[in-house]
């Protein structure tokens, strides 16, 4: 008996604790509903790990709980205000835990609207014909800077100005825009004022990226958009693969109409939409389970119901196969992303 009280006094040295422990450490000092809030998001193998953790602690005092709460509070902070923090931070975080789709539908969600500040919204008020020409003689990188603080719309109208190569190019640096030093753009908007006569004031740090180049073509002429992404996956594959990925995620499938996902479900396995619904949304599931059969339905539903936990790459596995039979069947002409599917 006092063995067991002796075991049930052991405290977790937070120097040796796992990132998983810390969290379980964490849910514990929130409490039930704040747990509870956070714990839904959680699929089943990350339900069943962290709570796991939190089994197995059995006392957490005062000073291990600042520990705890200090550590989380610092890595906030850190996010939202460190040079290579901020958004693009959390979304590189966010689709390291949760996977590519469902970090987009976060951030999407949450996500401030990008609004150029300072000596950018000179450039951002400017029409697109106006700013191709004022930009038109300058390196790719230094276009793709200058327009990463531009609404997709604007983005996409100046790039489809430009000249053929270049176009190409300012795409491709776009896409891979990193973060850029402050006194470098200083000095590229202190020239761009300068011909424009104005005084150049401190603006914010490029916003550019992989997403921010998706919403761009997908803002483009659809014939111009897909022209440009071929011939920047025939110079950089891996990357147009990226751009893609995320210009229509498995969620977009929702805004399509029911003759569209038909067509789409007659090409792809049932056991890959089972896995690929796992971790959807319900509004989507419905949607894709109520164009097909009520037999074929409720196979899938229980097939669902008879999964244990499944790892991510998985799920995104079988869903990144079901968005090749979508893409497949719009370059066939059998259905039409853009205006919201085949009505035929």
């Amino acid at each position: 008996m006092a063995a067991q009280a002796e075991s049930d006094q052991i405290v977790p040295d937070i120097a040796k604790m796992s990132k998983v422990q810390k969290l379980a450490a964490l849910l514990i000092i929130l409490g039930p509903e704040a747990a509870a809030g956070i714990m839904k998001e959680f699929d089943d193998s990350e339900l069943e790990s962290v709570s796991s953790e939190m089994s197995k602690i059995k006392m957490l005092p005062l000073d291990l709980q600042k520990e705890i709460l200090k550590e989380f509070t610092s890595v906030a902070v850190e996010a939202s205000t460190a040079v290579l923090g901020g958004i693009e931070y959390t979304r590189g975080a966010l689709e390291k835990s949760v996977g590519l789709y469902k970090a987009a539908d976060v951030i999407g969600r949450v996500a401030p609207t990008r609004t150029p500040v300072g000596a950018m919204q000179g450039i951002a008020d400017m029409e697109a014909k106006q700013l191709v020409n004022l930009i038109k003689y300058e390196q790719p990188q230094t276009i793709a800077l200058l327009i990463s603080y531009l609404k997709a719309e604007k983005m996409g109208a100046v790039i489809s100005q430009l000249r053929g190569e270049q176009r190409d190019a300012v795409l491709e640096r776009l896409a891979t825009l990193a973060p850029t030093p402050v006194e470098i753009v200083e000095k590229i908007v202190e020239v761009i004022n300068q011909r424009l006569g104005g005084k150049p004031v401190k603006p914010m740090s490029q916003t550019g990226g992989i997403k921010t180049t998706a919403e761009v073509l997908n803002a483009m002429d659809k014939n111009l958009s897909k022209a440009l992404l071929v011939a920047l996956e025939e110079r950089n594959p891996e990357l147009g693969a990226s751009i893609r990925q995320k210009m229509f995620t498995f969620e977009d499938l929702v805004l399509l109409d029911a003759p569209s996902l038909q067509k789409i479900l007659r090409e792809v396995e049932m056991r890959d939409l089972a896995v690929a619904l796992k971790t959807s949304s319900d509004k989507l599931k419905t949607a894709l389970l109520s164009c097909l059969s009520k037999r074929a339905a409720e196979t899938v539903n229980e097939e669902i119901g008879f999964m244990g936990p499944l790892k991510l790459r998985d799920i995104e596995g079988a869903q990144g196969r079901i968005i090749d039979v979508v893409r497949r069947l719009e370059a066939d002409g059998e259905i039409d992303l853009g205006g919201g599917g085949d009505a035929s």
